[in-house]
């Protein structure tokens, strides 16, 4: 390999990182890419409310647990199903349960074909942050959804972040072959991880006729950082969504990237974020139309508190040969304090004649006078602010279908911010 240019602010971020020896082609093409990347800078439009150099500034190890963890404060209750568990990247064996599923098969992310891989991703584009996952990537795993089969049960993956100025790069694909249903919650959290770091990647595939659904969950505390890469790819007659409920986490970034490479698919993406104190809420989203009849629906709503700051900026790109298109982009906000801010910005970019697309976005306080309503009914003030709270982010709570993955996001929600669902 050839020597590195470690005057790159890059470079000099990733030098004491230990690339894995495992031979992977995937790794070598991202650390070759490393060597002309830059940071991006609030002057790339991108980036342009979220400060990067609060991560790279810092001195980032990687830390492997030698003993593994328990997992019982992190577990999903009411329903049976495979857990994987990471700890700072690394997957954690002797806590994982992998259950037998005749849907499915489980294997580790070194496991998949990295020539199909290639062939299915090679058109989408990386970032500096996805370059870095894919090079220093020290776990993930390769889930196969068998063609024409449901799977028996979902499957959880507990991510833990633990460690002052510790570094996660976990890599996950998620392959849902034809015919195939499936469901993968990817939770995360984080114990005593000041200043640490999780760099995450989620890709995969829906091929025709398939269902693929991914609950997301970022639990984390409020003194680390994530950002998260995810791209899918939807085939003909596809069905994909994504559940975004983030609540954790002192600076989180979303970049979500759905291309809808088929006929007949729909897709739907659906977030809540809750800020408080100092926290830095970030989802951007890409559904990228290319082919005709298909429908796409994005519902993103947020509740911002304190000093917090919430950005939304989501993107839907019609094709000039996708025609008969429906899609619908909607991005609502609750400021709860004086000091709370969000950034919205909901984009179409149109290119075919016969479709129906619209997008909207709200910014704004409770009502006073449905406060003063409730109040008059014998609410206390705070109250009846935490039920009109509840009443908004509700209806996007409800897109979850998992019952007890449900039950477990209220119950997260009461223990962190006392409403009753």
């Amino acid at each position: 390999m050839e020597t590195m240019d470690i005057t790159n602010k890059v470079l000099q971020f990733v030098e004491p990182l230990s690339v894995p020896n495992d031979g992977s082609q995937v790794r070598k093409m991202a650390l070759d890419a490393l060597n002309g990347m830059d940071f991006p800078t609030t002057r790339v439009e991108d980036w342009k409310y979220t400060r990067t150099t609060r991560i790279t500034n810092k001195n980032f190890k990687q830390f492997k647990p030698d003993v593994s963890r328990s997992i019982e404060e992190y577990q999903i209750d009411g329903v049976q199903k495979h857990e994987l568990v990471f700890v700072n990247g690394y997957w954690d064996q002797s806590a994982s349960t992998i259950l037998d599923d005749e849907g499915l098969t489980i294997s580790t992310i070194n496991e998949l074909n990295e020539n199909n891989y290639t062939s299915i991703l090679e058109d989408t584009e990386e970032n500096v942050f996805s370059l870095i996952n894919k090079a220093y990537a020290t776990g993930g795993c390769f889930i196969l959804w068998k063609k024409n089969k449901k799977a028996t049960y979902p499957v959880h993956i507990i991510h833990v972040l633990e460690g002052e100025e510790t570094i996660s790069n976990v890599r996950h694909f998620f392959q849902a072959e034809e015919g195939a249903m499936g469901e993968v919650i990817c939770s995360f959290h984080s114990k005593n991880a000041t200043n640490s770091f999780e760099n995450t990647v989620l890709e995969g595939t829906v091929a025709s006729n398939a269902k693929l659904t991914v609950q997301k969950l970022q639990l984390q505390e409020h003194d680390c950082f994530q950002i998260t890469n995810e791209v899918f790819v939807q085939d003909n007659n596809s069905n994909f969504e994504i559940n975004t409920i983030t609540t954790g986490g002192l600076l989180i970034r979303n970049g979500l990237s759905i291309i809808v490479d088929g006929e007949n698919c729909h897709t739907e993406l659906n977030g809540v974020y809750l800020g408080t104190e100092n926290q830095h809420l970030d989802n951007h989203t890409f559904v990228d139309h290319l082919y005709s009849n298909c429908t796409s629906s994005e519902t993103y709503k947020g509740v911002m508190n304190d000093k917090s700051n919430g950005v939304f900026n989501g993107k839907v790109i019609v094709r000039p040969n996708a025609q008969k298109i429906e899609a619908y982009q909607s991005n609502g906000n609750i400021l709860l304090s004086e000091t709370a801010q969000v950034n919205s910005k909901p984009e179409l970019e149109i290119y075919a004649d016969d479709v129906r697309c619209s997008h909207g976005s709200t910014t704004g306080q409770l009502d006073e006078e449905a406060v003063f309503y409730l109040r008059a009914r014998g609410l206390s003030k705070k109250s009846a602010k935490e039920l009109l709270v509840i009443a908004f982010i509700g209806d996007v709570l409800d897109k979850i279908k998992n019952e007890a993955v449900r039950n477990y996001i209220d119950q997260q929600l009461s223990d962190k911010f006392g409403w009753e669902f």
